[in-house]
């Protein structure tokens, strides 16, 4: 069966980045001048995805009007003349469809994902983390639906971490399968470093049989009352099976300051109209002048 469907969920509180979250929804934090949502739902849509479901919360619309036409705007554009940029703008709400589930109580990644089992309904889905951002020749997801229609089984992105970052990640057991590939013998999540049994992370990428519900249902809330995905994607490994994909390509989790920095400037530099200044600002910088 077609991947046809994601789940993303939206609805934290972004507390990383307050005050600024106060009012503007985390995944609306622009990386230099589009919002990390943004690149989640286009990576979605050119993997040939259809329908987005976003999981958000209360006093987050702000993400539903940006993904909607907006006359006005697109009329000024239109009067001054801003073809190209009048263009990007109306491409937005075409890029899929896009539904909205209320997680009403913040009970965890596993709990956001379960709001969605109506809509998904009996078929695999995708779920994106907004949090990373992955730039690689071919999205990433597209690959891993491809590996999914290959082995008939979940497949989740990894990436190779050091060691001393495997306590705040969910970590893989894994066997080698393939090019980039690992069968999945257990997933641990946050182990202290003496105990993590590899170094793959999890990224946040998956490609999930709708199987995976069930076992967030039978899930029990953790010591902070959060039902946690990685412990129904390591259920679903165990009944099941599952693969982690090991991608190629530069990621950057934006869910922390220093990464949404770090991915703005990777932006910057591919950008023709910013790239020469951003380069000598960062040459200045570095070698302790004062900006020009």
């Amino acid at each position: 069966m077609k991947v046809r469907k994601a789940v993303v969920p939206a609805a934290g509180f972004g507390t990383r980045f307050l005050p600024v979250t106060r009012s503007v929804p985390k995944v609306l934090l622009p990386i230099l001048d589009t919002p990390s949502v943004h690149y989640i739902v286009q990576e979605a849509a050119l993997a040939g995805i259809v329908e987005i479901i976003m999981v958000i919360s209360e006093g987050q619309e702000a993400i539903s009007r940006y993904f909607r036409r907006m006359p006005k705007l697109e009329n000024a554009l239109r009067k001054r003349g801003q073809t190209e940029l009048l263009q990007r703008m109306e491409a937005i709400p075409d890029m899929a469809t896009i539904r909205y589930v209320h997680q009403m109580q913040p009970l965890g990644l596993g709990h956001a994902v379960s709001t969605a089992r109506d809509i998904v309904g009996d078929e695999p889905f995708a779920v994106f983390l907004p949090d990373d951002l992955i730039w690689s020749e071919k999205p990433t997801i597209g690959s891993m639906i491809e590996v999914f229609e290959r082995v008939g089984a979940s497949v989740i992105a990894v990436r190779e971490v050091p060691r001393e970052q495997v306590s705040s990640l969910g970590v893989i057991d894994p066997e080698p399968a393939g090019d980039r590939l690992y069968r999945i013998r257990r997933m641990v999540e946050k182990p202290k470093p003496e105990d993590a049994p590899s170094n793959l992370g999890i990224v946040g990428r998956y490609v999930l049989t709708p199987q995976v519900f069930d076992e967030l249902a039978r899930g029990r809330p953790g010591a902070i009352g959060e039902i946690q995905l990685t412990d129904a994607l390591d259920a679903v490994a165990r009944s099941q099976g599952a693969y982690a994909y090991r991608f190629p390509g530069m990621h950057f989790d934006v869910g922390v300051p220093a990464g949404l920095l770090k991915a703005s400037a990777h932006v910057a530099m591919q950008r023709k109209d910013v790239a020469p200044s951003v380069r000598e600002w960062l040459r200045d910088l570095a070698e302790g002048r004062p900006s020009r």
